[in-house]
């Protein structure tokens, strides 16, 4: 039991690092809400362990033909873009306020 909570804490560690700089190449934030952004990890890190795929946590999806909502999903950059973060609220602009 100890050694699979190890395993998922390094999993969430592992897509938080991802997640951090996908942010900072493309000039973004994570949420500095952590709660939030715990919520969104520990999301993605389950769909992970159950399906091999990052699936958004906060869309409803198929895991066998739902490719477009693997995080970051097709439609995280037009939404960043327009509300200044995406459906998740893990992405944000770094201009905009949380």
């Amino acid at each position: 039991m100890e050694q699979e909570k190890n395993s998922n804490e390094d999993l969430i560690e592992n897509i938080e690092r991802w997640a951090e700089n996908y942010a900072k190449e493309n000039k973004w934030i994570l949420n500095t809400d952590e709660k939030q952004k715990k919520i969104v990890l520990k999301g993605l890190a389950k769909a992970k362990r159950q399906w091999g795929k990052q699936f958004c946590p906060c869309r409803i999806w198929n895991p066998h033909k739902d490719t477009h909502v693997i995080c970051p999903c097709i439609y995280h950059r037009e939404e960043i873009e327009n509300d200044g973060y995406c459906h998740c609220h893990f992405f944000f602009k770094k201009e905009v306020d949380q």
